[in-house]
C-alpha cells in the first residue's frame, strides 16, 4: 500500500505539471480558446480595482484583462509558463506591462498579504486540487484575498461519464498536426484513465511522428495531466463549508444554465460574512 501511494503521487505530480512545461503548444492547442476570454475581460471591468488570477499560466486571459485597462496579479506554479508571460509582456505596450505582476506559487499556501475585489481561478485551474485537504487550503487563501464584498469566479469542467467510462485500451485519436515545439507532424491520440476512488481522471496525451522525422523516427512521446474530477453538487457543498456563499452558477460563458449537457460550470461566488 505504501509502495502504491508513493507512485500515484509521483502520478499526480507529473500530471500536474507536465502539460504546462511547453507553452508553446499550450498556447497552440488553446489559441482559439476565446470565449472564456472575453467572461473574463467583462467581469474584471466590473471588479473596480486590481483582479488576482490562479492559474495565470502564459497570461492566455491576463494580458486582455490588462489591455483592457485593468492591473491584474497572477499566481501559478509553473516555471516554464511564467517564463514565457515575460516573454509575451515584453512584445506589450508599456502600459499593458506595468499592469501584470505574477508570482510563481502553491496556491494553496501562497498569501500576497493583499486583498482583492475579484478573484479568479480560471480553466480548470482548481481541477489540480487533488483532495479535500487541498481544496480547503485553497479556499482559505481566497477568502484571505477577497474584499469584504468582493467575488470569486472559477470555471470547472463538467465530468463527462465517456471520458470516465473510456477504457485506456481505446485511444481517442485527434487529427495530426504539426508539433509547434518538436517541427513535426505528429499523430494524436488520448488515452483516458479514470480513478473512481480519488476522483482523478488521468489523460496520457501521445503524439508520434509521421514517416522518417529524423531525431524522432521510430518514436515518439507523451505528456500526462491529472484532473480532479468535480461533480456540480459536490463543488456547492465544498463552498458552502469552507465560507462561501454561492451566487449563481452558469453552464457557459455567456450566462446560460447549468444543465445536463453542460460540459462547464461557471462559478460565482462571495465569502460568508462572519457573524459577530
Amino acid at each position: 500500500m505504501t509502495g502504491r501511494r508513493a507512485r500515484r503521487d509521483r502520478e499526480l505530480e507529473a500530471g500536474s505539471l507536465a502539460h504546462y512545461e511547453d507553452p508553446a503548444y499550450y498556447a497552440a492547442t488553446y489559441g482559439r480558446r476565446i470565449d472564456d476570454v472575453a467572461f473574463y475581460v467583462a467581469a474584471a471591468a466590473r471588479a473596480r480595482g486590481a483582479v488576482l488570477e490562479y492559474g495565470i499560466g502564459n497570461g492566455r486571459i491576463a494580458i486582455p484583462i490588462a489591455r483592457s485597462g485593468v492591473p491584474i496579479v497572477g499566481i501559478d506554479h509553473s516555471a516554464p509558463m511564467l517564463s514565457d508571460l515575460r516573454a509575451r509582456l515584453a512584445r506589450e505596450p508599456a502600459e499593458v506591462r506595468g499592469r501584470v505582476s505574477a508570482v510563481r506559487g502553491d496556491m494553496r499556501r501562497l498569501r500576497l498579504r493583499r486583498r482583492f475585489g475579484l478573484v479568479l481561478a480560471t480553466f480548470n485551474t482548481a481541477l489540480h486540487l487533488y483532495t479535500r485537504t487541498d481544496v480547503e487550503r485553497f479556499l482559505a487563501r481566497v477568502r484571505e484575498h477577497l474584499n469584504p464584498r468582493g467575488r470569486f469566479v472559477l470555471d470547472l469542467s463538467v465530468p463527462q461519464v465517456g471520458d470516465l467510462a473510456r477504457p485506456p485500451s481505446r485511444p481517442f485519436h485527434a487529427s495530426r498536426f504539426r508539433h509547434p515545439t518538436a517541427g513535426v507532424v505528429v499523430n494524436n491520440r488520448e488515452r483516458f484513465d479514470y480513478d473512481s476512488v480519488r476522483q482523478v481522471l488521468f489523460v496520457s496525451m501521445e503524439f508520434e511522428p509521421v514517416g522518417d522525422m529524423g531525431r524522432y523516427a521510430g518514436g515518439g512521446w507523451m505528456t500526462p495531466l491529472a484532473h480532479r474530477q468535480f461533480f456540480p453538487q459536490e463543488w456547492e457543498a465544498l463552498l458552502h463549508y469552507n465560507g462561501f456563499k454561492v451566487e449563481r452558477v452558469e453552464g457557459d460563458f455567456a450566462g446560460g444554465p447549468l444543465t445536463r449537457t453542460s460540459d462547464v460550470m461557471v462559478w460565482h461566488a462571495s465569502a460568508k460574512r462572519r457573524r459577530v
